[in-house]
């Protein structure tokens, strides 16, 4: 299960626009952890990486592919790292977007009670 040619130049362009090069990023191929049993035992297909100017890690085990932990794993350093450019969190931002939907219920909520009365 390999990565489409389309994904990785978008990715490579990504990583390009971000200024982000290979050789300041450590990578590592480590053995993934949890349930999987004898495959995950002994194939290294997690990819733990390392961004060395900004000390940002990642590392990804989803896949049982090492091709597509990698790519994954890269695609999450490079969004990181624009966050850390940009100064915008993702999971402020996600906190943010939940307190407004919070908001917008009790407003909603408000105006029942008020039409029922």
């Amino acid at each position: 299960m390999a990565v489409s040619p389309e994904k990785q130049k978008a990715l490579q362009e990504t990583l390009l626009k971000l200024n982000i090069r290979e050789e300041e990023v450590t990578e590592q191929f480590i053995r993934s952890q949890g349930a999987g049993g004898q495959k995950v035992n002994k194939t290294s297909s997690a990819v733990y990486l390392k961004h060395l100017p900004t000390g940002l890690t990642v590392k990804m085990q989803k896949e049982r592919s090492q091709a597509l932990n990698r790519f994954l794993a890269w695609r999450l350093l490079a969004e990181k790292v624009e966050a850390l450019q940009t100064g915008k969190n993702p999971q402020q931002r996600q906190a943010e977007k939940l307190r407004k939907q919070k908001n917008r219920r009790s407003r909603r909520a408000r105006g029942k009670t008020e039409k029922l009365i």
